[in-house]
């Protein structure tokens, strides 16, 4: 059974949205230790190259790495380090290592909800994010509708939502220095080496509907472009 879970959050200036994304990550484990007595929590935000306020920000309690990388990949996997590290003693198989981003809203029940899938045999957890349809434009918003199946899971890989168990998580290699598409290749490795990895369509997760992203390849190229394709 998991007993500690460390929640990991890259950073690269955004002053904007992460006060909000630790206060939510904060009421999603608290959710969890009011269910599961004696549970260790962490958070552990990896500020990677920041020129703005972000550090500044950072409440009581969280645990702040640094460097100077520009590499998501690289800042997961420096800011799982530092997760582990504080729970040593700890066996590999009880801790549990969510992520998610720093313009993202987890929602309250989040933690739990990995824990509950964890307990029922998940090793991997992929769960859904979605954005504020209010910021996206009318026809961005009527095409992400369009294709959002309610109760699907769709087994689609998001950095914002996502949850491994430690001893899996080293089996797997851990997180790649690369500059994005590190959280797939992650559920890539750990699928290869023999791990459940459930899906969910769960406790999705609030996430930036900006369309430019600080990686090529993310989220806000999905609505940027995929989304932009279907509206013209």
């Amino acid at each position: 059974m998991i007993s500690a879970v460390a929640v990991v959050v890259p950073v690269h200036d955004e002053e904007e949205t992460l006060a909000d994304c630790l206060t939510a990550v904060e009421a999603s484990l608290q959710h969890a230790r009011e269910a599961r007595t004696g549970l260790r929590t962490s958070v552990v935000v990896a500020l990677d190259a920041c020129t703005d306020a972000s550090a500044r920000l950072l409440p009581p309690g969280v645990v702040r790495v640094d460097l100077a990388a520009r590499t998501v990949g690289l800042a997961r996997a420096v800011g799982v380090e530092r997760a582990l590290a504080g729970f040593a003693g700890t066996a590999s198989d009880e801790i549990w290592i969510a992520s998610t981003d720093a313009d993202s809203v987890v929602p309250r029940e989040w933690v739990a909800h990995h824990l509950a899938l964890a307990d029922g045999g998940a090793d991997v957890v992929v769960g859904p994010v979605r954005p504020p349809l209010d910021d996206l434009s009318p026809e961005r918003a009527r095409a992400w509708l369009g294709r959002f199946v309610p109760g699907l899971a769709t087994g689609h890989v998001h950095g914002a939502n996502l949850g491994i168990r430690a001893d899996v998580y080293r089996s797997a290699g851990g997180y790649a220095p690369m500059v994005e598409h590190e959280d797939v290749d992650l559920v890539a490795a750990a699928r290869a080496a023999g791990a459940r990895v459930v899906a969910t369509a769960d406790a999705p997760v609030l996430t930036s509907a900006r369309l430019v992203g600080r990686t090529p390849g993310g989220y806000a190229r999905y609505l940027r472009e995929d989304l932009g394709s279907v509206t013209s």
